[in-house]
């Protein structure tokens, strides 16, 4: 634990001394550096069931699309479920969250591979085996997502390790993005791949709960929040319930973008291998563009920088709709500058929310801290599972056959779901980034 005495917390929305907030001391580079490597572990897991988990289902266990995302949507909602008990959980045991990630790194990895070890067909087992998996997450992602609001007590900290977090994670995007497809080809089965992935990813997660201090509020100035309580709390929070709905939009947003890609290569431009390559491409754009994305947070504020992202996030499919026939180097294009805008979002964020528990504290005297992020947490899963189902309905009610030529409808509905079904979403994501209070060093 770093023994250095609290400081001041300038550049923080000035809540120094209110009741209920933790003032951490400066951490240090290494501890941070290492803390984001969370990330990578995190990511080597979300993307791949992000990325291809809905395609895994459809194409290689051979699930009508319908089914497949019935399955997904559970999934992905129960994943919001479980990282909100997960929130409850670690708000109410009062266990250091190093200790629920450290003990749940493995059983995380060992999950992870068992759910691309499935039969064909068997929707039985792969949702069985998805629900484990994103139960396993939850309470450790839950308890590593909270901890930065006990490494790090300024906004400008809080945006260097979000910052660190999108870049390793943007790592880890660009490896399974680019290789999963090759190791599935190579080791002939997506068990073996992911199994490689999980090796990968438990020992970053271990390192973490060994090494990073986790500044603990004293008992006393921390009382056990009630759920119900807890919950009006953050209703009452108007800094939360704005970052809330905008991250939501956002995430769905993004959602119905990545998830297309494949498909739209496939069947709409009909250059299938060039869907991985073009999901590689965005994760190293997020890669290129975080580091930016961190330094207008820095000086400008997380919203300052969340505005400039939804502006370029509406510009870019406007810009595209107009090309008379795009095709691999124009979506590729689209999709690199709509990444670049998805990553501001997400540096925002999780820039914001610790921002936002403190705002909530200083006004209540309450701190509210696990359950916050197990609630942001449910809303962006919410708004995941709603974007994986709208994907497999909507394509079955157009005549979307797997692996067959489609026709003009289905063709249609993969392309406009791609672009008009973000746009809407991020307008309404602006919209509630404008009504955010939080702004850049003041808390009014």
């Amino acid at each position: 634990m770093d023994s250095r005495p609290p400081r001041a917390k300038s550049g923080s929305h000035g809540l120094s001394g209110s009741p209920g907030v933790i003032d951490p001391p400066p951490p240090a580079r290494s501890a941070m550096l290492l803390f984001g490597a969370g990330d990578f572990a995190f990511n080597l897991y979300w993307q791949a069931v992000n990325l291809y988990l809905l395609f895994f289902y459809i194409d290689t266990l051979r699930l009508a699309p319908a089914l497949a995302g019935s399955l997904f949507l559970i999934g992905a909602v129960w994943d919001g479920v479980a990282d909100f008990v997960a929130g409850v959980v670690a708000e109410r045991m009062r266990r250091p969250y190093r200790w629920l990630i450290g003990w749940g790194a493995l059983p995380l990895g060992l999950s992870f591979v068992a759910m691309f070890t499935v039969p064909a067909g068997a929707w039985g087992i792969a949702l069985a085996g998805q629900l484990a998996f994103r139960t396993l997450y939850a309470f450790t992602n839950i308890p590593y997502s909270a901890w930065t609001t006990r490494l790090a007590g300024t906004s400008a900290e809080r945006a260097l390790i979000a910052g660190l977090r999108m870049i390793f994670g943007a790592i880890a995007a660009t490896l399974v993005a680019g290789i999963l497809p090759t190791l599935v080809a190579r080791f002939g089965s997506y068990a073996a791949a992911s199994a490689l992935l999980a090796a990968l990813g438990v020992p970053p997660l271990l390192a973490i709960a060994w090494r990073v201090p986790e500044h603990r509020p004293p008992p006393a100035a921390a009382p056990r929040p009630r759920i119900g309580p807890a919950l009006a709390l953050l209703a009452r929070n108007r800094a939360f319930v704005a970052l809330n709905l905008a991250a939501a939009a956002g995430a769905a947003a993004a959602a119905l973008t990545t998830q297309s890609v494949l498909y739209y290569f496939r069947y709409v431009l009909a250059d299938g291998p060039a869907g991985p390559r073009a999901l590689a491409a965005m994760a190293f754009a997020s890669l290129v563009a975080t580091p930016l994305w961190t330094i207008a947070a820095r000086r400008a504020g997380a919203r300052g920088a969340w505005l400039i992202a939804c502006g370029l996030a509406l510009a870019v499919p406007a810009g595209f709709v107009l090309l008379p026939a795009p095709g691999v180097a124009a979506t590729t294009l689209f999709l690199l500058g709509m990444q670049v805008a998805f990553a501001g979002f997400g540096l925002a964020a999780w820039t914001l929310l610790p921002d936002s528990v403190d705002w909530g504290a200083a006004r209540s005297g309450v701190r509210v801290e696990a359950i916050a992020f197990g609630t942001f947490a449910l809303a962006q899963k919410a708004a995941l599972a709603a974007a994986g189902f709208a994907i497999g309905a909507i394509y079955q009610a157009n005549g979307f056959v797997a692996g067959a030529p489609q026709g003009a409808a289905s063709l249609a509905a993969i392309r406009w779901l791609m672009l008009a079904g973000p746009a809407l979403l991020l307008l309404a994501a602006l919209a509630a980034v404008v009504a955010l209070p939080l702004r850049r060093e003041t808390i009014a």
